[in-house]
């Protein structure tokens, strides 16, 4: 009998040994399955702080992009714009002196003259549309002088170019310098 009692309390002790085991392991599977769904909160949470990062990420590249595109866009025009306006007053010596002097159009300095202007007219470079007999506009024209309009029809209209008017595309390179007739 002494053999029975050993094994039933034995057969008894493993039995709670074993149920004291399965509670364990309930209890750390109960935590690790309420961990992992904090985790994948976690992990969800990170995942679109980084999907955020990243987009922020990439509109500020593509910001960057269109800005550095623009700017080297405007660096190729300012420059342009440079020589273009210390080209100007050569331009305007070379019409002077064909004008004084009475040049055909074989001579050399009116087939430089056209070259040149060809050349800075493929460029962008553009001439004014001549202002006589039109009305001041302050856009395209500066005043330089005023003189007694010559006659009823003139009043407040452009009588003389002094220097003509260029434009680099479409932006004003230099204003037409012109004289005004004076409103009685």
């Amino acid at each position: 009998m002494s053999k029975k009692k050993k094994q039933t309390s034995k057969s008894k002790e493993s039995k709670i040994q074993e149920q004291n085991i399965e509670e364990k392991i309930n209890s750390k599977i109960e935590e690790n399955t309420t961990s992992k769904d904090e985790n994948n909160e976690s992990n969800e949470d990170l995942l679109s702080k980084e999907k955020e990062k990243n987009l922020r990420l990439f509109a500020e590249f593509e910001n960057f992009r269109k800005r550095t595109a623009k700017e080297k866009l405007e660096l190729f025009t300012t420059a342009n714009k440079d020589i273009m306006s210390i080209l100007l007053p050569i331009l305007d010596n070379f019409e002077r002196s064909i004008k004084a002097n009475n040049y055909s159009e074989e001579d050399g300095p009116v087939l430089i003259y056209k070259q040149l202007k060809t050349e800075l007219e493929k460029k962008g470079l553009k001439s004014m549309e001549n202002p006589i007999g039109k009305e001041l506009d302050t856009d395209f024209h500066e005043a330089i002088s005023n003189i007694p309009a010559p006659s009823k029809k003139d009043e407040g209209k452009i009588i003389d170019v002094v220097e003509n008017g260029y434009l680099l595309g479409s932006k004003i390179l230099r204003y037409a310098k012109v004289v005004v007739a004076n409103k009685k």
